[in-house]
């Protein structure tokens, strides 16, 4: 069987593999006090441009997002989002959890957009009844997003105007941040997050490391206290040196964006067969995934040799599904799938 299901299926680049083991030995401090994770700190806030933000190393995505909303928000207030967003609809009400609601709003695209951020604000502070209700106090947003969808500089610079304007916090989610930073059609880099969002994250787990998530904290309220936060939600690793070797091999050279740009090329190639079948898609983007509609019959013969992530139904005979390349994709593989499509969709 060969996974394009999701873009973490295999473990870690080489190099972060033998970075690894040849540390293996070392003493080091713990807790990301370490060596290794200064020099990761230093690396990644000299590709931000930023000198004045922090920046802390964690495992995974969702313990990323829950943290930080913990970290920045206070027991009344809540997250705006689309409903599609990660921490809506595949994090197990994480957020809810640790008391904090996810405040949905509707978005054909994963995007959401400055108007609807604004009309939803407005509307909360003209209600009568507006302590009754949970505060909109931060924004979240991914790049790209569950669809693959990127934001273009303009409306990310109008989701910050519009945050800034109504003192609610910009919350960057970029578990998949690589394959944006190089898509074809993107105009945001590192420091354009950096100068627009409270916070973001930089994802190591779907890009090429055996797990691991850079938070970029730009704004001092949410800096303060934030390792008792960490620790707290159970995300302070022992062995952080484990992390900050990881964040350092990434970004030494720009590996993480070579690796990253390799994963897109290789979803051009699929795309660029399903485009000359005309396979119409859920939606357009230009990052590692992919979502054909595709005959139910198609996705049946495709099934017997390839994984995939079943989306959503479309009608009675179609069906959109998700495609993943990724940092460790085989261009064998792609080329397999490639030529199993011309042939199933003859």
């Amino acid at each position: 069987m060969i996974y394009f299901n999701c873009d973490y299926n295999e473990g870690a680049h080489e190099k972060i593999m033998e970075r690894l083991a040849q540390t293996n030995m070392e003493q080091t401090e713990g807790y990301g006090c370490d060596t290794y994770c200064r020099q990761a700190r230093e690396l990644i806030l000299e590709k931000c441009q930023s000198k004045d933000a922090a920046v802390h190393f964690l495992v995974g995505g969702t313990q990323t997002n829950a943290t930080v909303i913990a970290a920045a928000l206070r027991t009344h207030q809540g997250v705006l989002a689309a409903q599609t967003a990660h921490i809506n609809a595949h994090e197990t009400g994480a957020i809810e959890a640790v008391g904090h609601k996810v405040l949905t709003l509707m978005s054909g695209n994963g995007k959401l957009t400055a108007e609807q951020v604004e009309e939803y604000y407005q509307a909360h502070i003209s209600d009568d009844s507006f302590e009754h209700i949970v505060q909109p106090k931060m924004v979240y947003i991914s790049q790209p997003t569950e669809l693959g969808t990127l934001y273009t500089l303009a409306e990310l610079e109008a989701l910050s105007s519009v945050c800034r304007k109504n003192n609610l916090y910009l919350f960057v989610d970029g578990a998949r941040l690589g394959y944006g930073l190089t898509a074809a059609d993107n105009d945001v880099m590192l420091p354009d997050l950096a100068r627009l969002s409270d916070v973001f994250y930089i994802g190591g787990t779907k890009v090429g490391a055996l797990f691991g998530e850079a938070v970029v904290i730009m704004n001092p309220a949410i800096q303060e206290d934030f390792r008792y936060v960490i620790k707290q939600h159970g995300g302070m690793l022992a062995k952080g040196r484990l992390l900050g070797i990881q964040f350092l091999t990434l970004f030494e050279d720009d590996l993480y964006l070579k690796i990253s740009e390799y994963a897109n090329e290789l979803a051009e190639r699929i795309r660029e067969v399903l485009y000359r079948k005309q396979i119409p898609f859920l939606v357009e983007n230009r990052t590692n995934q992919i979502f054909p509609i595709l005959p139910d019959e198609a996705l049946a013969k495709l099934g017997e040799k390839y994984c995939y992530t079943y989306q959503q139904r479309m009608d009675a005979g179609h069906s959109a599904v998700r495609f993943c390349t990724s940092w460790a994709t085989k261009k064998s593989a792609v080329e397999a799938l490639c030529a199993d499509l011309r042939e199933i969709l003859a």
